[in-house]
């Protein structure tokens, strides 16, 4: 092995965690488990993700193959890592979905969008239903790795053919 893989670096995981007792708790332990150093943890709990959840910035030192260990721990256990080390989401799109949004569970939706792994939700916004028979629209901002709108697109239209919700795409070709 070279020394770039055996040396000890620092590293950045940026996790969203449910706001229940232990869970920060449950995100560090693969840290220590795969013989990681924590350098510093940042817990924003006054502020909430658009998917209600807490963001976590961890820092720690650790070689790459350990970082690699650690990161699939934590996807393994259900954390929601949102970036890791150098693994950005290099591509971002903006889709409309619209429909019964809260009666299908819009929570529900998100979290299934994030399931496939390769995007996150980066922003939504709801209108209000009032008025509108039920029938509401949210603006959902996502980040993609790069090489998975594609994917992430077709998570997004299976979604919404189950919950029978009409999807507005971005346009092909289109800036993203």
């Amino acid at each position: 092995m070279s020394d770039a893989e055996t040396s000890r670096q620092a590293h950045t995981v940026r996790l969203e965690l449910v706001d229940e007792p232990g869970e920060l708790l449950g995100a560090l332990e693969p840290v220590a488990e795969h013989g990681g150093n924590l350098l510093s943890v940042f817990h924003e709990r006054g502020h909430r993700t658009p998917r209600g959840r807490i963001p976590v910035e961890v820092d720690l030192e650790c070689t790459p193959m350990q970082f690699d260990r650690i990161v699939e721990a934590l996807r393994d256990h259900g954390v929601n890592v949102v970036q890791a080390g150098a693994e950005r989401y290099g591509e971002e799109l903006t889709v409309l979905l619209a429909g019964h949004l809260v009666e299908t569970d819009l929570s529900d939706t998100l979290e299934r969008i994030e399931d496939c792994g390769r995007a996150t939700v980066v922003d939504f916004s709801l209108t209000d239903e009032s008025g509108m028979a039920g029938i509401s629209a949210a603006r959902v901002r996502l980040a993609a790795e790069t090489g998975a709108v594609d994917e992430t697109l077709e998570k997004v239209r299976d979604l919404a053919d189950e919950k029978d919700l009409t999807v507005v795409e971005p346009l092909v070709g289109a800036d993203r």
